[in-house]
């Protein structure tokens, strides 16, 4: 398999996370999302949506959307899973990593915060503060989520599931920019037993070859 990714992406980073728990090789292709790589006729030929991640299976399918590639993964090479079997236990699993994917992350991405600075004119500092607010808006909901559920190490339960391969890079970009992440009892529990683990370390953005840090 290969992977077309940027080490900074939060979707490109779910992807590399649940390859990893799969134990699965693949090949890392470097797309430089800042330097504009992504719109070039070229990624145009494996990504019409110009977008990362793309996983080009092994049998030269090409998929895009870092959600539907995971769970195309679970499906293909189902172990370890990363939904429960029982049909609750999966929704509730994946309202959790849509609450990241779907409500958190669209309003933060690196487009977005293009857009409000170059084509709006919004300052660096409202910028940074737009995006402080809606990650801290949205982790809230999602440990008001946790709350609701029976103590577990990770997300959902004791082993890592979708919910925590989208958890864990949108806690590494809250970082860099400083968001408040006091109080998050459940949520931040669950990123550290992540972190512990040797899958989480290799596929985090400092282990990318394309890391610029």
């Amino acid at each position: 398999m290969k992977l077309y990714n940027y080490f900074r992406s939060s979707a490109s980073f779910r992807v590399r996370i649940a390859l990893e728990l799969k134990g699965l090789p693949y090949d890392y292709v470097p797309v430089h999302l800042v330097k504009g790589e992504h719109k070039q006729p070229a990624y145009a030929a494996v990504s019409p949506p110009r977008l990362v991640p793309t996983l080009v299976t092994d049998a030269q399918d090409r998929l895009g959307q870092s959600m539907a590639i995971i769970e195309y993964l679970d499906e293909v090479y189902p172990q370890p899973p990363l939904l429960p079997s029982e049909a609750t236990a999966r929704a509730k699993v994946r309202a959790l990593a849509q609450l990241i994917a779907c409500e958190i992350h669209p309003l933060n991405n690196l487009r977005v915060l293009k857009y409000l600075v170059r084509e709006m004119g919004v300052s660096d500092d409202n910028k940074n503060a737009w995006y402080r607010h809606w990650v801290r808006t949205g982790l809230e909901a999602f440990e008001a989520e946790l709350a609701q559920l029976p103590p577990s190490t990770f997300c959902y339960g004791d082993t890592p599931t979708l919910a925590d391969c989208c958890l864990v890079p949108q806690i590494f970009n809250g970082q860099r920019f400083n968001v408040d992440l006091s109080g998050l009892t459940r949520t931040m529990a669950a990123f550290d037993a992540c972190m512990e683990l040797p899958e989480f370390q290799r596929a985090q953005p400092s282990s990318c070859p394309d890391n610029e840090a």
